[in-house]
């Protein structure tokens, strides 16, 4: 059985996830009147945003020498 999934699939997805998550963060950052309203943790949000980037770069690589 095939995953129905590809490499560039999963990469794309890691992409967009990593950059809504690092402009949320930035956002929470610059703006700390509205994100002391919010329950989140800021640290954790960037750390999930600098994971999904990386992951991002693996599949990028995956790509390069699957070639």
């Amino acid at each position: 059985m095939m995953f129905p999934l590809s490499v560039s699939d999963i990469g794309l997805w890691l992409a967009i996830t990593a950059m809504i998550l690092l402009i949320t963060s930035e956002i929470l950052y610059s703006l700390p009147e509205y994100s002391a309203r919010l329950a989140l943790d800021k640290k954790g949000l960037r750390m999930a945003a600098l994971g999904c980037g990386l992951g991002f770069l693996v599949t990028v690589v995956m790509r390069v020498f699957q070639a």
